[in-house]
Parts: structure tokens; sequence; C-alpha cells
């Protein structure tokens, strides 16, 4: 039986999605082959040891799982995970950590270098796919450098929102990206932060919104397209699989937080999604080099845009820790390509433990 550590919770603004997602791991991780150790992040950043009854109750079919004080636990360089019970450090000898966490503090690369420090296995992706993935002007550079379809772009940064740098940008946006324009962070999850604009004042409007989840973000041309996600399962260099992809059909203008988390009627997620197999199948082919181009490992969701007009197929942006709800497309989309979630939750904390096994045999000094 595997010891594993689920992480979750966090500073994010998707702290309450990481606590539904949570439960559903810690549900459908078969109990005959895992002891779940669960380590609660609240808000403010504090890692803290949850009762175990919490893990019956999750099983039980309670959610989300809630963050209740704890003893601290630290990640320890070379020694593991440790709580700290009455003055004393007790190691918890986990075998693989399974981060369930959604945006900043999370997958961008941040407690992914914890772990490996730590020396404990983690599940998805490494610290630089992590931090690539989330950058999505970084993942954006790296895969028109290898030549894969992504819309043009521009970047802004909180100096651009000064009145004489603000006209200078808002006019070249709209000459070279023509308008309407799309606005979002450059590392957040989630369309936090995320708008339209379609002239200079409204340009203005949504980077002032976005600049505050990040001091970068990415103004591309609005693209009337629909929403297909393709899931990914294996780690860079072992040959990971594309699954077939779905669809997101948002009732909102666009898939924001509302549609993916408030609205239980913002979206209909078909699965597999409604277009032709050739397409189907490019964007499988895209999918796995996208993957592999940003050096990711064990999962993610890579996400396109179809445009409706043109038929044109464009890179969005790859999720490195999806979605696990009930509900979430990553896992159904594995589901419907015949890898059933529990079995899903076994392979990832498998491709955890050959990675980390892979670099455990890497000369590091003389």
């Amino acid at each position: 039986m595997k010891r594993i550590a689920i992480l979750y919770g966090g500073r994010s603004g998707e702290h309450e999605v990481s606590r539904v997602s949570a439960a559903s791991v810690v549900r459908n991780l078969p109990a005959s082959d895992f002891e779940v150790v669960l380590i609660g992040i609240s808000r403010s950043g504090a890692w803290q040891l949850q009762d175990r009854g919490l893990v019956d109750s999750a099983r039980a079919g309670l959610s989300p799982l809630p963050v209740e004080q704890g003893p601290a636990v630290l990640a320890m360089p070379s020694g593991g995970l440790h709580a700290a019970r009455d003055g004393h450090l007790e190691a918890l000898g986990c075998d693989v950590a399974f981060p369930v966490l959604h945006g900043t503090f999370g997958e961008d690369g941040t407690v992914q270098g914890l772990l490996e420090t730590a020396e404990v296995p983690c599940v998805g992706a490494p610290v630089l796919g992590s931090a690539l993935g989330m950058d999505k002007e970084k993942a954006k550079a790296v895969w028109k450098e290898c030549g894969l379809p992504v819309l043009p772009w521009k970047t802004a940064r909180k100096r651009d929102l000064e009145a004489s740098r603000l006209k200078a940008f808002a006019e070249e946006a709209g000459r070279e990206l023509g308008w309407p324009v799309f606005v979002k962070p450059v590392c957040a999850g989630s369309s936090v932060g995320a708008g339209k604009a379609g002239d200079a004042a409204a340009l203005g409007k949504a980077l002032a919104a976005a600049l505050e989840w990040d001091e970068r973000a990415i103004v591309e041309p609005f693209c009337p397209a629909r929403e297909i996600e393709c899931a990914v399962l294996g780690n860079t260099g072992a040959d990971p699989v594309a699954f077939a992809p779905g669809e997101v059909v948002p009732t909102h203008e666009f898939y924001d937080y509302d549609a993916k988390y408030t609205d239980p009627n913002g979206a209909r997620l078909d699965i597999p999604a409604r277009i032709p197999q050739d397409i189907a199948q490019r964007i499988m082919s895209i999918a796995v080099k996208a993957y592999e181009a940003l050096e990711l490992a064990g999962m993610s969701r890579v996400d396109f845009f179809l445009d409706k007009a043109t038929g044109a197929l464009y890179l969005n942006e790859v999720n490195t820790i999806p979605g696990f709800t009930s509900i979430s497309m990553y896992p159904k989309m594995c589901e419907a390509g015949g890898v059933p979630y529990a079995r899903l939750l076994s392979r990832l904390v498998d491709l955890a433990l050959e990675r980390s096994t892979s670099r455990a045999s890497l000369r590091f000094n003389g």
C-alpha cells in the first residue's frame, strides 16, 4: 500500500474548486491501494495536517473537503514531509504527493519545487513544465517556435497603464490584432481577471482588471471559436497519449469563472466533441506535441480554439492540474477513452514514481 499526500486548498482564487477536486480524488482513490494523508493549505498559505476522519467523510461522498486547523506540515530538504506535534517533528512517510491545487502557488512550479527539494515524488508536471504551463505568454512563445498554431498576441505590464504608454499600446493592439481583443492575466487560472475589449477605452479597463492578478497581461484578437479540450496522459519522452477531445459549449459569452464553477447552466460539455474525425486526430496530434514542447508530465488538459468562421485551429493554453471534480472535463475525457477515474488516479501515481526513479538515476555531482 502506498502512502499518498493530497495537498488541497491553497492561496489562489480557486481555493474552493481545489477542495471539491480533492474530495473527488480521495473518494475515487482505491482504498485497498492507498493510505491517504490530507494536507490542507489555508488561504494564507499555511500547510496543516488534517484529521484522518476527513478521509472517511470524503469517501462517504461529503464534499468539498474543509481546511481545518491542525499540526503544521513542513517540507524538509532531502527529508520528506513532517508534521510538527508537541514540539517534535513527525515524519509523515509519504511515498508520493498529489497537489490537487489549481492556479497560483499550486500549479506554477512553486509547490513542485518544494516537493522536489524534499525528495517527495510529485504527481503531475515538474518545475519547468509547471512554470511554462502556467505562463501563457512563454507557453505561446515556445509553441510558436516549435511551429505549432497560436493566435498573435501582445503583452502588457503595469507600466503600460500609464496614460502615455496606454495610448500607444492601444493603438498598436488595434493595428496589429484588430478589435475586439481578449485580455487575461499571464499567470492566473480559470479565466480570473479575463475580459473582452472593443476599443481603446475598454482595453484600458480590461488591462487594469487583469493586472490586478499578475504583473503581465496578454492581449489576443478575440476569436469567435468553439472551445475544444484534449486530455493528455503520460510522461514526456515516454510516448504520452492523447484522448478524443471534448467541447465546452458555454451559455455565457465566453467560458469565464462563473460559467465554469458558479452557474450550473454555464456550459454544456460534449464528450467526444462533435467534430469531424480528421480534425479530432489533428487536435490529438498537436496536443501531444504541445505537451512535450513544454516538458510536461503525468497529465494536462490542452485547450484549443476552433475558429467558427474559418475552421482554423489554435492552441489556447494548457492546464497542468486540471479540475478533478465529478463534472470536470479531464477525467471525463479519460474515462470516455477507456481509463476510468480510479485507474486514472493509480496511473498518475505510477507516472510520478517512474519520473522520480528516472531522475534519481541521474548524476548530480562528480
